[in-house]
């Protein structure tokens, strides 16, 4: 895992991804996607060719192309939450969300990720989701309805069915 956070990295550095800001609709071009505001919310909705991005109003990340063919494959989120929702059958080879406190990838399926107060949060709203920390090889998969919080440091990543109130109070921050 460290040395696909360091990859991330290391493309991300040299391909110029774009970041987008939720108050900034000019950052909204990137290669292969095509974005949308949401009426009336500061929400925004970004369709990648199989992937579909919701950001919570002023969330911070980066979309990222890291084999350069015109269909971005991962997301860098630096804060507030964003919603994924990839269709297996139009994407294949996965996607990734990366924070600073971990990485979230899957083939097929929507989650959610929410970076506040130095924790990464993760859950489930349809399929699996594998999450590590970036600096460690061990992971826990996370099935639907389930979600893990991942700080920095060593701790075990615990698996924890969510309150509806929680996993609602997220979704509810996206529209959902």
């Amino acid at each position: 895992m460290h040395f696909i956070s360091r990859l991330l990295l290391a493309v991300f550095a040299s391909s110029g991804a774009m970041s987008l800001l939720a108050h900034d609709t000019a950052s909204a071009q990137v290669p292969g996607c095509t974005m949308e505001r949401v009426a009336g919310t500061s929400r925004q909705i970004m369709h990648c060719d199989g992937a579909t991005i919701t950001a919570e109003g002023g969330a911070r990340f980066n979309v990222i192309d890291r084999d350069r063919d015109g269909r971005p494959d991962a997301v860098s989120l630096r804060n507030k939450a964003v919603l994924v929702d990839v269709d297996s059958a139009r994407r294949r080879g996965g996607f990734e969300v990366v924070t600073p406190q971990a990485i979230a990838a899957v083939r097929g399926t929507r989650w959610a990720v929410d970076v506040k107060n130095g924790t990464t949060s993760v859950f489930v709203v349809r399929g699996r989701v594998a999450v590590g920390r970036p600096s460690s090889g061990a992971r826990v998969v996370l099935s639907v309805g389930e979600g893990v919080d991942v700080t920095r440091g060593s701790d075990v990543l615990t698996v924890r069915r969510w309150p509806p109130a929680r996993a609602a109070a997220l979704l509810a921050r996206l529209g959902q």
